[in-house]
């Protein structure tokens, strides 16, 4: 490592990560997951977040909003608006 033109020596999914977070992330990425197949999750956060997120931003009247902002249909948002709260 040194090199001006860095990122294009990397292999594959290491030269993506390079390219859109830096060249530090990507070794930081390779140091802790070398060999390791990872599978990253459709959804950055988890459901119970979301969930929490669309019973607190519901005004009683917007369904259809909370399914365009959160990527759900309006069924969907139905279904987790009738969940009871733990």
């Amino acid at each position: 490592m040194g090199h001006k033109n860095d990122n294009e020596n990397l292999n594959g999914i290491y030269r993506d990560i390079a390219d859109s977070a830096g060249l530090e992330c990507a070794k930081m990425i390779f140091d802790e997951y070398r060999g390791q197949q990872v599978t990253f999750p459709v959804e950055f956060f988890n459901k119970q977040y979301i969930y929490d997120c669309i019973i607190a931003d519901y005004n009683g009247n917007n369904i259809k909003a909370l399914a365009v902002k959160y990527d759900y249909s309006e069924r969907t948002i139905r279904r987790i608006l009738k969940k009871p709260k733990p």
